[in-house]
């Protein structure tokens, strides 16, 4: 199948595919492996504002827990089914997995628990961690000898050998990563470790992955066209131009054809408590409900954490059986099943996360409020964030206006976007964080959201949902 997909984009005249294949593609032609997709010359990135993000993820390094626990299940099928007599499949492949969970241990008692986002430079008990990857290399390496040993018996089991030798090169690099955590920059990449509740991740994620994306497009010259409706912060795309490593793109924008101050009211009530507050999410939920009785259910509520998601959904439960509304939360069923659900209800509230701030599409009657929690900012002890953060600051530059801001922004316009979809559309986009009033960064985030009209009054946005 792949082969055959592969045979027919090279020749078809267009080629549409996912941004992940797109730079899955661009980081193999970049270490010049192979390539999956054809020469164009023309490329269109749409929601191309993820492009910093996904650049980062596809042209940084590492491996999982994972990857090393596939391997070990392919190596013991292929070679008990191509090369029985070859070698001791199942206790070298058992000895494999089991190195991995002794790894995935290590990390548990470093105090990495799931959920971990952990930096190298921040990790104090390196040692157990040292020891077992010792171990997993060892493992891998019975197993590349066993491989080699049966080389020309099977392509496929022959393929095991690359896939073991890349794991145990990953391997070696953390090995002396950790042995030696001083002598690794923080300059260009950010090593660090995520551990979810049964497997983890080391990761090495570039922190200017604009310079890789400007390189890789040196080496093949082809037309880019970027196209999102949030590439700019109050009307600019420099930053946007610099994230990508394009600084002197051809810029153009338009305004939307939707009557903002027509179709939609932007209400930012006063006399909210700080996001920082105990008692945030049960605030918001308390202030969001008159607009949801108001607008009979028909809300999306959108949080910026999952805790967030949990504490708010909680507090609306019993007002929202009462009203007869349906109360959907992001972790109940999959996002896909969850947006179903609401627009069949017709008047249903949904609380969600970050997934649910972009890349959905509810017109009509069905959605007529969005309320958001707080500005989007990334969390500052994340390890990404904090090297980003930390890199700038060394430049004598201003990580919040260059980096942490325009972030926030972007996302709290992909979460206000989910509002009005079509010129019929109407409805109320409520942001509860008082920080837009009362920060003087408050004037950007306002100047980047569209023109819709505003109010502070609750009884004019409630209003507005009623038709009057």
């Amino acid at each position: 199948f792949v082969y055959r997909a592969r045979r027919a984009a090279q020749a078809a005249d267009v080629v549409v595919v996912n941004h992940h294949l797109f730079f899955a593609d661009l980081a193999m032609k970049d270490d010049a492996i192979a390539e999956f997709l054809p020469a164009a010359d023309t490329v269109v990135l749409d929601e191309a504002h993820q492009l910093p993000k996904i650049a980062g993820d596809f042209f940084g390094t590492g491996f999982s827990l994972a990857q090393v626990a596939d391997l070990a299940a392919d190596a013991r099928a292929l070679g008990l089914a191509k090369a029985p007599d070859g070698a001791a499949w199942v206790d070298l492949t058992r000895a494999t997995e089991q190195a991995t969970r002794a790894l995935r241990l290590a990390l548990a008692e470093a105090g990495l628990q799931p959920g971990a986002r952990q930096a190298l430079a921040g990790l104090h008990e390196a040692a157990g961690i040292c020891a077992a990857l010792a171990t997993l290399d060892a493992a891998l390496a019975a197993l590349a000898a066993a491989v080699a040993a049966n080389g020309g018996r099977d392509a496929e089991l022959d393929a095991i050998g690359p896939r073991t030798a890349a794991l145990r090169e990953q391997v070696a690099t953390w090995r002396a990563a950790l042995a030696a955590p001083g002598e690794d920059s923080a300059e260009d990449v950010v090593r660090w470790i995520g551990v979810t509740a049964h497997g983890a991740s080391f990761n090495a994620t570039p922190l200017a992955p604009g310079a890789t994306l400007a390189r890789v497009r040196a080496q093949q010259p082809q037309a880019w066209i970027l196209t999102s409706a949030t590439l700019t912060v109050a009307g600019r795309f420099d930053r946007f131009l610099a994230d990508v490593g394009l600084p002197e793109a051809t810029t153009r924008r338009w305004e939307s054809p939707f009557d903002f101050a027509r179709q939609a009211l932007l209400y930012l009530p006063q006399r909210m408590p700080s996001p920082q507050a105990p008692d945030f999410p049960e605030r918001v939920a308390d202030c969001a409900w008159p607009l949801i009785a108001a607008s009979g259910g028909r809300t999306f509520v959108l949080c910026t954490t999952l805790r967030a998601v949990e504490r708010v959904a909680e507090r609306l439960r019993d007002r929202a059986q009462a009203a007869g509304l349906p109360l959907l939360v992001q972790g109940t069923a999959t996002r896909r099943a969850l947006l179903d659900a609401f627009r069949r209800a017709g008047n249903a509230v949904l609380v969600g996360s970050v997934s649910f701030w972009e890349g959905i599409d509810v017109r009509g009657d069905a959605l007529s409020l969005v309320v958001i929690d707080k500005l989007p900012f990334a969390p500052p002890d994340d390890p990404v964030v904090e090297a980003r953060i930390r890199r700038l600051r060394a430049r004598g530059r201003n990580p919040f206006l260059e980096y942490q801001l325009p972030q926030a922004i972007t996302l709290l316009r992909q979460g206000a976007g989910r509002l009005i979809r079509d010129d019929r559309d109407r409805g109320v986009l409520m942001i509860l964080d008082e920080r837009i009033l009362t920060k003087p960064y408050g004037r950007i985030v306002l100047d980047s959201l569209p023109p819709f009209a505003r109010t502070a009054s609750k009884q004019q946005a409630c209003a507005f949902l009623q038709g009057r």
